[in-house]
């Protein structure tokens, strides 16, 4: 299983990958995981990633363009079979979701920030919404 993760925090998502279950499934070659830092696909001089909201709502959002952009490029290299959002309001991971999604090949996990993303992005990338119940990754 091939794992890529999306953030604007990948240093900090590193930890939990280099020790405990995951990091045996890596060193067993079951599992590979890949961090995009997301500031490294914007257009921007200053390397934001925040935007306002598209529809005018309150706070800062993740702007399309370097999701679609990081997105666009993983998806020239391997066909995925799920591209997951991070989100509080998304369905509570559970054993049995879980067990599922380990038995897929390749999967993008998008991690939520700011107020969330782009309603755009939700729209036409996110083929699923997770919660961790207890925190969300930055």
């Amino acid at each position: 299983m091939r794992i890529d993760i999306i953030t604007v925090l990948p240093d900090l998502l590193r930890s939990p990958f280099e020790a405990s279950i995951m990091k045996r499934a890596i060193d067993k070659g079951l599992v590979e995981v890949y961090f995009h830092n997301l500031r490294d696909y914007t257009t921007n001089k200053q390397k934001s990633v925040d935007d306002y909201a598209y529809g005018g709502r309150a706070g800062m959002v993740m702007n399309i363009q370097p999701i679609d952009d990081c997105i666009t490029a993983l998806q020239k290299e391997r066909k995925y079979d799920e591209i997951i959002y991070m989100t509080p309001d998304g369905e509570t991971l559970n054993q049995k979701m879980a067990n599922k999604m380990s038995m897929l090949e390749n999967i993008i996990i998008l991690c939520g920030h700011y107020k969330g993303v782009d309603q755009r992005v939700r729209d036409h990338f996110i083929t699923r919404e997770i919660s961790s119940g207890a925190f969300v990754l930055s």
